[in-house]
């Protein structure tokens, strides 16, 4: 996988909640991927718990802003940004373990 397509990813995941489109989300992340948001917490297993988990997400208003450049290094790629819920601002670092396919396997969330 290209660095460019990591990249893309990312942008389709910051556009997934500017439009609310679960789609995008479900399309990102292969069936057996893993959620850990935020890291420590119990992981989201399976597409199903992972499309409830964003529907949850997006049904708070939450808004995200990339910070800093995408990093990519072999299959995964980090990203700061900044997730704002009405007065409230996260400044998570996610990062993303891609599959040969392209599809998310891992996402973990460092919130700051």
């Amino acid at each position: 996988m290209e660095n460019a397509d990591k990249i893309a990813v990312v942008n389709k995941y910051v556009e997934a909640f500017d439009n609310k489109d679960i789609s995008l989300i479900r399309d990102m992340y292969a069936a057996d991927a893993v959620v850990e948001d935020p890291v420590g917490s119990e992981p989201y297993v399976g597409i199903d718990a992972i499309i409830s988990f964003y529907e949850g997400a997006f049904a708070t208003g939450a808004r995200l802003t990339l910070t800093g450049d995408v990093r990519c290094a072999g299959n995964t790629v980090a990203f700061p940004f900044k997730v704002i819920i009405g007065d409230l601002t996260i400044a998570p670092i996610d990062v993303f373990e891609f599959n040969d396919a392209g599809k998310v396997v891992k996402m973990k969330a460092y919130w700051g």
